[in-house]
Formats: C-alpha cells, structure tokens, sequence
C-alpha cells in the first residue's frame, strides 16, 4: 500500500514538472536574450515585453516570430525605440531575420551577432562609430541595411565568405575610403547602394559582380569607369569627380638644335641612344662662344632702353609737375576769389550743382568718424539706461558737420565701410537728410532710428504677463520666445536664453555679441530691438511678425499655406536668399547663419520673409550647444553632410536653403517620420527627382493644384539640386542664387 502511495506521489511531481516545462515553450537562452535586449533599448512600452523571465514565444511579445520554442524573428521597424544594442544579441540561438530600422537606437554595432541572422536592418537610426569587421562570421546573411545612419570609417574588408549576400545597403553614412577587395567576392550580389558617402578610389572590384541596381551618387570615386558597370540595368552614378580622360601619348623626340655642330646632327645615325661620349666635349666647348656674345649684345640693349626710359620719364615727372604746380596755382586764386570749378563727368560722387558739391578727401573723414564710433560701441554695464543705447551704428550717415577741409593727399583713399553695412549705400550725398537708413521687418519702411534700448527684467515681465504660458511662442535650442505688448500697443518678441547657451560667456562677449546683432540692418532680416542683461538673465528683443513661422505655414497653418502661390513661395525664397547673402558677402567678416530652417524664417503681413537667429552662431558653436544645436539641425534634415564633421561655412548655410526651397517646393517638411522609410529624409528622396520633369511635377505641393509654369518650376529644381551638392565647394553662394531667383520673377 505504501509503495503505491509513493508511486502516485511520484507521478504527481512529474506530471507537475512536465507542466510547468510546458508553459514556459521558450527556449531559455533565447529569454535571456530579449530580457537583455530590453534592457538595452531602455525598456520601452512594448507590448508583453518585460526585462527578467517571461515566455517571448507562449505569450507572443510584440514583433517576436518563433518556430517551435526558438525565436526567429523580431520585427520592430519603426517602434519609436531608442537605446542601443550590446552583444548580449549573440546569445540568440535560431533567429534569422532581426529588423530595427527607422527607430532611435544610437551608439555602436555590436562585434557579436547571431551566426545565423539571414536578414539585418538597422537602417534610419543613429548608430556611430565604424562597421565591425567581424561581419565576415555572418556566411548565411542575404539581407544588410545600415544606411541612414552616422557611420564613419572605411568599409571593412569582412565579404570573403558572404557568398549569399544579395542586397546590401550603406548609403547615407559617413564613410570614407575605397572600396575593400573582398566585395568582389559577392557572387550572388544583385542589389548594392553605396550613394551619399564619401568613398574614393575606383569600382573596379564592382565590375564583375551580378549587379541590376547600383547606386553610388554623392561620393568621390574617380574613374575611369569600367565599361561593364555600364551594362546595369538601374546604375546612377551622378555627383562623383570620375576621370574618363584618356591619358595623351608621349610627346615625339624633338628635333637637333641649330646651334649644334655637324657631328652631333649625324649622331642619330650611329648605333645607340645619344652621341659618344668622344664627341660630348666638342659640342660643349662650342656654345661658350656663342652664348657669352648672345648674352654681351641682350645686355648692352637692356641697358640702353633702360636709359632710354629713364629719361623719359624724368621728362614727364617734370612736365606732370609743372602742370600740378599751375592747377594748384590756379585752384588757390580760384578760392580766393570765391569762384568753384564744375563737377567733373568722371566723378560719381559729386552732384551738377555747385552748392552740393562735397570733395572726395569727406569719404574719408566720415569712415573714419564711423571706425571711431564703432569702437566707441562697446557696451558698458554704466551705460544702461531705460531710454536707450546709441550704438552709432552707421554714423558715416548721420553725421551732418562735415570737415570739408582739402587735403590733397587722400583725394584717392577711400577705406572699406565699417562692418555689416551694405557696400552699395556708402555714398556721399549732400542732398539726401544724413540720418541712419534701415528697413523694418514689420513697416518696411526707412526711418531714423539708431538706438537699441535696455530693458529691465521688470519692465520684461511686465510685458509678457511674468513670461506666462498665454504668451509663450515657442522654444528652441538656444532660448525660450514670449510675446511682449509695450503700452502702446507694440508687439515684441523676447528670447529669453537659456544656461547652456550663455553659461560660458562673459557679460562683456554678451555685450559684444548685442553690439554686432544691432548692427545687422536688413529688409530681410528681423530688426533687433534691445537687450536685458540683469541678475543673470540675459534677454534679446526682437520685432514681432504676427504670421507665425515658414514652417508653421507650409506644415501647420492650413489657411495661410492656401494664400502660398508659386509667386509668392519664389519671393519667400528671394527675400531669404537676399538675407543670407548679405550675412555672407556684405558683413565684414561673413556672418555664418548655422541653423537656417524653415522655422527660423517669419513671414510678415505682406508675405516678405524675415530671418531670425542671425548673429547668434558664437552662442550655438560653444560646448554642449553646439553639439545639441548640431544634432537636432541634422536630425530635422537641415544640416549639411559637413556639420558631423564640425565644420560648419557659409557653403553650410547653402545648403540648408536648399532644404528650404524643397519644403516650399513639395509642401513636405524636411524630415518626416510619418513617411515611409524612403520618403522620411526630403533630400535624399527628392534629388533623384529634381531631373526628371515627369518626376518634378509630381513631388510639387498639391495645394498648388498645377498653378505654376513649368519652365519656371524646372529653375527652381535646379537651383535646389546645386544648393544640396554633397561637397561644399560645388554649392552656388548666395548672390548667384539671389540672382538666380531674381530672372524667375
């Protein structure tokens, strides 16, 4: 009886054990696996999902594929996942297919991957770092995308075994160097994208491959190009230096020199390469002679043209003397008798009329006065006052006591206009008022306004309600922007900076950087207002435009993009244009922008565009800004490809307008990860398009149901693609796209 009782007993625990075996159908490593790989994507909000234990496969965690109790499969494109990846993914035993892409996961890839991954994309995200080479252990992968991310470093020398490999995608990345030898290797290889790197050398190692679809757009590969490439059916190749000349042939001996003697002429004759050595010292020893009398005769004729020459012109320095010596003679009677020559034709400067004439030598005294009050313009804190700050800005116009004194000597010096003035209004013109000309981004108007004013916090918070959230705009990476109301009814906006921005600067670099910001004067730029420097808080003040931002009226404001004709988006891009090129070609030195974006141009009442944020570049190229400014410029799809690398020119700015010009051109933000994987990035999906007329008009803004000329859309086209160049030196500047834009008008 006992021992029957022990029987079920044991049978009991088994049937136990075989039932808790069977809930858990998971492979255990393979759990270990996802809790790890959970971890490390800083446990997102997956469904299922948790990061010790759980049945993966039983309870059918989100995106997870299994056969039996292995996982092969996790699908989890575009989930929104940030994080990285650690080599934990090794651990998986069976899966094939792990896809990532399109989400947020950064850092590096990891050295140690599952052998039998057959599929692996990591696409759209933003992994750093270089491709590790241990790749060559994956001989079962068809499938590799990395594209889209911020990979640097040469392409690893790793495909000997990957005799599987069909599709392969590194496009978008930063990689460098020529192409490694073991891509010839890939013998199933059908699909490969290489575009928009910065890869050199040949494709030589391609030419052998079963390719229908190869794109190397955007790269530095020189040629020249193997005639097989050319038979792929889908080959692009557009934006890379390839060298298809052919090398000219040797030139062909030249013939004997006249001035040899008869035995060298025969010398050819004998056998050998060269005359004897026997006859060398003879056709030596007859050129001395030759030469010396050649060289007797050039310097006796150098010598006497040079006496020659010397009095003629000792006889014209003499003449042009006499001649000074009678005009001034002349000149000096004349003032004393009160009488004023004629303007002469040749000078631009000066008026028919005999009361407005100025003389040349009152240029100069006025940029002068102008130099000196440009460093009287350092702010000082005792300077503060509520009525105002004259910063003299462009006092060469506002000075109406001109010395009018002679002085020959400076009748033809005229120095360069003092910093951030346009070159084309330093003009002398007695019949115009001498007051400071500007334009404002609101009236558009001339007026005489010199001064920026100092603005308390109080008086600050008193406009903007304390900064309450009824009045607060918006915010970026360098301030936070409140609506202001003045008594009067004026509108302002005030950025109000933040810590990382100014934590690092001085109160008088502050003060420096308020003093060139006021002297940026533009129809096409937004007027700085005044400045608050208290307590610690350091505030601009700019005008206010009611209609909000571009972007806000291409991507958010229905009503206003209606109201955005084809007219009207090419005088936005003319007036933006007009703007950066005088931050980059009239400001003494160039003024880079750095974080030119549709957000960052206002549109007024009347559909003018005014750019703000110029002048701010120090505060954004400093620490940790810099970096969060870079990150998020090219995370939106503004940056250009040389930001990562820390350089940051005018070219830079080219480039983002012509970001800008496609948003105006589509109606599609710059980056859009509501899209589709190959429609996210507006550049990359736009400029294979912008040739193609078919193509063209069918990415331009719906909204403007087909009101447009096509010769005029085609300009437009073009003047994107040469804006968006992947190297900088080939983008246009500024004043060739103002002018550009100006004959679509």
């Amino acid at each position: 009886m006992g021992c029957i009782k022990w029987g079920m007993f044991t049978g009991l625990l088994l049937v136990v054990c075989m039932a808790s075996f069977c809930v858990a159908l998971t492979d255990p490593r393979d759990v270990a696996a996802m809790n790890s790989l959970f971890l490390s994507l800083n446990l997102p909000p997956l469904l299922g999902w948790v990061p010790v234990g759980g049945d993966p496969c039983g309870e059918e965690w989100q995106g997870v594929s299994c056969v039996f109790f292995n996982i092969t499969a996790l699908k989890l494109n575009g989930m929104n996942l940030g994080g990285g990846l650690d080599d934990d993914l090794a651990l998986f035993e069976s899966i094939i297919e792990i896809d990532l892409s399109n989400n947020h996961i950064g850092g590096s890839i990891p050295s140690n991957l599952p052998l039998t991954l057959r599929s692996f994309a990591l696409a759209g995200n933003q992994f750093n770092g270089s491709i590790p080479d241990t790749l060559s252990s994956l001989t079962q992968l068809s499938y590799l995308s990395l594209n889209n991310n911020h990979l640097n470093g040469g392409i690893p020398d790793a495909f000997q075994q990957m005799t599987s490999l069909t599709n392969l995608d590194l496009s978008g990345n930063n990689l460098s160097g020529p192409l490694p030898p073991s891509l010839g290797n890939l013998s199933s290889l059908s699909s490969l994208h290489l575009q928009n790197n910065k890869l050199i050398g040949v494709l030589d190692v391609l030419q052998d491959l079963p390719l229908q679809d190869l794109n190397v757009e955007n790269n530095l590969f020189s040629g020249p190009m193997p005639a097989k490439l050319l038979n792929i059916p889908n080959f692009r190749k557009d934006g890379n230096p390839f060298n298809t000349t052919i090398i000219p042939s040797p030139p062909l001996a030249l013939p004997p020199s006249p001035a040899m003697p008869p035995s060298s002429a025969k010398s050819p004759e004998k056998k050998g390469h060269g005359p004897p050595a026997s006859e060398i010292p003879k056709a030596e020893s007859s050129r001395p002679f030759f030469t010396t009398n050649r060289a007797i005769l050039i310097g006796v004729s150098v010598v006497a043209v040079v006496i020659i020459l010397g009095v003629c012109l000792l006889m014209s320095a003499c003449c042009r003397r006499r001649q000074v010596e009678e005009d001034a003679e002349r000149h000096n009677e004349d003032a004393y008798r009160g009488h004023i020559e004629k303007p002469s034709n040749k000078s631009s400067l000066q008026k028919n009329s005999q009361e407005d004439k100025v003389p040349k030598e009152s240029i100069v005294n006025i940029q002068d006065q102008s130099r000196q009050d440009n460093r009287k313009m350092e702010i000082s804190p005792k300077l503060r006052d509520e009525q105002g700050l004259d910063l003299a800005r462009m006092s060469a116009w506002s000075r109406k006591n001109v010395d009018h004194g002679t002085n020959m000597n400076f009748l033809h010096l005229q120095p360069p206009p003092p910093p951030c003035l346009p070159v084309d209004k330093v003009i002398v013109n007695p019949v115009v008022p001498a007051e400071v000309y500007e334009w404002s981004c609101s009236t558009k108007n001339l007026k005489s306004s010199s001064s920026i004013r100092v603005f308390t916090i109080a008086t600050l918070q008193q406009y903007t309600d304390s900064f309450s959230e009824e009045n607060f705009v918006g915010e970026g990476t360098l301030c936070s922007v409140y609506k202001a109301e003045l008594p009067d009814g004026k509108l302002l906006a005030v950025k109000k900076l933040n810590s990382m921005a100014t934590r690092q600067q001085t109160d008088e670099e502050f003060l420096d950087l308020v003093s060139t910001i006021a002297k940026i004067r533009h129809a096409n730029i937004v007027e700085l207002v005044g400045y608050c420097n208290e307590h610690g808080q350091r505030l601009l003040v700019y005008e206010y435009c009611e209609m909000g931002t571009l972007h806000d009226a291409l991507h958010m404001d229905d009503e206003i993009h209606k109201k955005l004709s084809w007219n009207a988006r090419i005088r936005l891009a003319l007036g933006a244009a007009r703007a950066l090129q005088y931050l980059h070609e009239v400001c003494q030195p160039p003024i880079v922008h750095r974080n030119f974006k549709s957000g960052n141009i206002l549109i007024d009442e009347k559909f003018v565009a005014c750019v703000s944020d110029c002048g701010l570049a120090p505060l954004q190229s400093s620490g940790s800004a810099s970096q969060l400014s870079g990150r998020l410029l090219s995370a939106y799809g503004y940056g250009a490809p040389e930001f990562e690398l820390g350089s940051y020119t005018c070219k830079s700015d080219v480039y983002s307008f012509g970001v800008v010009m496609l948003e105006l051109l589509t109606g599609r933000k710059s980056y859009d990860r509501s899209r589709s994987r190959g429609e996210q990035s507006l550049v990359r999906w736009a400029i294979p398009q912008l040739h193609d007329i078919d193509s063209l008009s069918g990415m331009v803004d719906p909204s403007l149901n087909g009101a447009y000329p096509v010769k005029s859309l085609s300009r437009f086209a073009d003047i994107i693609s040469r804006c968006v160049q992947w190297e900088p030196e080939f983008r246009p500047s500024m004043s060739e796209v103002v002018q550009d834009l100006l004959h679509m008008i």
